[in-house]
Order: structure tokens, then sequence, then C-alpha cells
């Protein structure tokens, strides 16, 4: 196994240690999530450009690399739901709705895909759903960071108090606001895959 490959998959296994990790009721344990989560969100950006840089991209690679990213985004978004739930202090809520529509974009777009492999085509990645990514995972950074706050000095936490949560607020939004323009653009201009199968 390469090293791009090696990367993705720690990303999946930094995935159940994060979720893990979020809902472990230990000391510092969102400033340790956010640490983790940035960690992932790195080898998210390095596997991609070791693999092309070395000529190192192969079939594995191109399946589970935005698979493990689906699964990092979808997994952190279902717990900050129910973070939220259990701690009213939360700053910034994370409704249920929210992951839904994250959820269902990502299974309506792997179905998508899986019905044009059927098929022999490959859908490729396109622009805004690297967006939405990049988007989900700031999003994620900012709640993460957010909470994280909550466990720092004063002196510290006080420094993020003014700008922080509405940062984290107008991240999610955005995130989910791509999610659905990507997910909705990406079966509009591929209606031709399923709409033969009516």
């Amino acid at each position: 196994m390469n090293l791009p490959n090696k990367l993705t998959v720690s990303r999946l296994g930094m995935t159940v240690l994060l979720v893990l990790l979020l809902q472990w009721p230990l000391p510092l344990r969102d400033t340790a999530a956010l640490l983790l989560f940035a960690t992932a969100a790195l080898t998210d950006f390095f596997d991609g450009r070791i693999a092309r840089e070395r000529g190192q991209i192969t079939n594995f690679g191109i399946l589970m690399d935005p698979l493990v990213d689906k699964v990092l985004v979808c997994s952190v978004f279902i717990v900050m739901v129910e973070r939220g739930r259990l701690d009213p202090q939360v700053p910034v809520q994370v409704h249920a709705w929210m992951a839904i529509v994250v959820v269902a974009r990502e299974l309506a777009i792997t179905g998508l895909r899986l019905l044009a492999a059927a098929k022999n085509l490959v859908l490729a990645a396109e622009r805004y759903g690297k967006h939405k990514t990049t988007s989900q995972m700031l999003a994620l950074g900012a709640l993460l960071t957010l909470q994280a706050a909550r466990e720092w000095p004063v002196a510290v936490a006080t420094w993020f108090q003014p700008w922080l949560p509405l940062l984290a607020l107008c991240a999610v939004w955005t995130a989910v606001l791509l999610t659905l323009w990507s997910g909705g653009l990406y079966l509009w201009r591929n209606r031709k895959l399923y709409l033969t199968e009516v």
C-alpha cells in the first residue's frame, strides 16, 4: 500500500477515534478532538497531492479517498447534533435537519456514481463539490474550535469570544447551503443517468 493510500486509511481510523473522543467525558477532550480533526483534514489534503506528484493514483485511492471524506464529515456532523442536544451550552447548535442534508446529499451522489459505474461511466468530481467539502471541513473546524475554547485559559478563550461564534454560525450555514447547491447541481447535470431508468 503506497503512502497516499495509507494516509486515506489512517483518516478512517482517526474518524473512529474522533467520534469516540467527542463522546467520552475526558479532560480537554474537545481540544484533543480539534487537533485530531485538523490532522485528519491535513491527510485529506496531502494524500491527493502526494498521489498526483508521485504518480501513485490507484483505483483504491479514487474510491476510498472521497468515501472516507464523506464518513468523516457525516460522522462529525451527526455527533455535533447529539452534543447540542445533550449540552444546551454549546454556543452554536447544529440542527438535525442540517446533518440530514449533508448525509442525504452524500448518499444521493454516491448512488448516482454507482449507477454511472453500472453503465461503465465515471463521474468526475466537480469544482462545486470540492468547494462543498472545503466549506464542510471549515465549518466543523470552527465548531470544534468553539467548543475547545471552553477548555482553554480565560485569557485565551476571551480572545475568541467576540467573533468565533458568529464565524462558526456563518460557516455552518455556508456549508449546508453549498451542500444543497452542489448536490442539486450535480444531480441536474447528470439527470440523463437516472431519468432513463424511470
